[in-house]
């Protein structure tokens, strides 16, 4: 890829071009703050991490999967969202995807297990 001052910025648009991109990347990856490799390095980045969204993007996470995994991560047990989201048989029903979450056990588990709101919220 060329030199930034060899070059218009633009958008990446094809996988060649990305490759190049990346190639460009390693060269720069020490470059310092401020010079005019740095400003290359930065512009490369959000080049690249916009064209990553755009063709590779990850679907959003389930919100039952993300709940689970926050009580894994912590060494807590399904047992232990009672009280939090609803008796023993509402969160047997929510973990097994029988019934979702409304926007008051969204707040708890935020709350109590700080599990972001948006997590929480993607459709299911």
């Amino acid at each position: 890829m060329k030199k930034l001052q060899d070059m218009k910025p633009k958008l990446l648009k094809s996988e060649a071009e990305y490759n190049e991109a990346l190639e460009r990347i390693e060269v720069l990856q020490d470059a310092k703050v401020g010079t005019l490799e740095g400003d290359e390095l930065e512009l490369l980045a959000l080049l690249i991490e916009n064209y990553e969204e755009e063709h590779f993007s990850l679907p959003e996470p389930d919100p039952i999967d993300v709940i689970q995994y926050y009580i894994e991560q912590r060494g807590l047990k399904a047992k232990d969202l009672v009280g939090i989201i609803g008796d023993k048989a509402l969160v047997s029903k929510i973990l097994n995807r029988e019934r979702k979450l409304n926007l008051r056990m969204v707040r708890s588990l935020h709350n109590k297990l700080q599990i972001p709101f948006k997590a929480l919220i993607a459709e299911y």
